[in-house]
């Protein structure tokens, strides 16, 4: 048996935001966001999957979305890539379901929070050790809390979970090493296959359910993600290499350049004995091409004024 790559946006979707998946998205988000607390009672899927073509692949971005009882909305987003501006949608995102809930005249009383919840397959926070983080408005010195939590970003990094099979504990583990390794088994470990809403992600996940359609659409889709990635991992090797060149003609400009004053300090006191502190200043702070200038008219200069004048 063979498995899609849920960390792939497109099957992320099918799995998580088709209409069939809302045991399925009821468990995740109950576990990674409240422990497996029962916290969430229930939830609509506001834009279920529908098999979208991505012949041309312009869609960067395909989120979950889903509204809770209470009215809260998640937004559930895969990010493979670590593009230009990402950290600024993410805020974006939220702030605009946040901020479009209201019509015309409509109180602000009815505003509801919305979570963006975003999984990434990349290191955000170096910093931090948690693969999990959570961000809400604080005062900036004392760290006191807003009154309202009603837009928080949360960030799942997965290169920051690597907890093996036999070490999973919780239910928000065993769901993130769905994410992580499903691509890679060949049947559904006995653990999570226990698991109801598990065993239907499974279910969604493999790949004899799918038509040869939505298998070509996955697999451009992975190939995209993997040009994608190897075009920036290029882009940082040459910047790098760019960065070390720049550094080392940089090095070799200021030793040029440390030289240069040296023999000029040297020259100066030879042909007029004791440096004046302006001269000295003023040697200090020059260019190279300054400094090769005064090394050049030094032997016929008849004074310090003349020659620096």
């Amino acid at each position: 048996m063979r498995f899609i790559n849920p960390k792939t946006d497109l099957a992320f979707k099918r799995i998580f935001g088709s209409e069939h998946s809302g045991a399925i998205l009821h468990d995740f988000l109950d576990a990674v966001l409240y422990d497996s607390q029962g916290q969430i009672a229930d939830l609509e899927i506001l834009n279920p999957w529908a098999a979208p073509k991505v012949r041309g692949m312009k869609d960067s971005y395909l989120d979950v979305r889903a509204r809770l009882r209470d009215g809260s909305q998640v937004i559930i987003e895969m990010q493979v890539l670590n593009v230009e501006g990402f950290e600024k949608r993410i805020l974006y995102n939220a702030a605009k379901i946040y901020s479009t809930q209201l019509g015309s005249g409509d109180s602000y009383t009815l505003l509801n929070p919305v979570i963006a919840l975003t999984l990434t397959d990349f290191m955000m926070f170096e910093a931090l050790d948690s693969y999990l983080s959570r961000f809400v408005l604080k005062e900036k010195t004392y760290l006191l809390d807003y009154p309202l939590h009603d837009i928080e970003l949360v960030f799942i990094e997965l290169p920051k979970f690597n907890r093996p099979l036999e070490q999973l504990t919780t239910r928000a583990e065993q769901w993130l090493y769905f994410i992580q390794h499903a691509r890679d088994l060949s049947a559904v470990p006995d653990s999570m296959g226990q698991v109801t809403p598990l065993r239907q992600a499974f279910d969604l996940a493999a790949e004899f359910n799918l038509s040869p359609e939505e298998l070509d659409d996955l697999e451009r889709r992975e190939i995209f993600i993997h040009d994608q990635r190897n075009a920036i991992i290029r882009a940082e090797k040459q910047g790098l290499q760019q960065g070390l060149k720049q550094g080392l003609q940089q090095g070799l400009q200021q030793g040029l350049q440390q030289g240069q004053t040296e023999a000029l300090r040297r020259i100066l006191q030879r042909r007029f004995n004791k440096l004046p502190p302006w001269v000295e200043t003023k040697i200090s702070s020059a260019s190279t091409t300054e400094l090769e200038m005064w090394i050049d008219r030094v032997l016929d200069a008849e004074s310090l004024a003349a020659l620096f004048g």
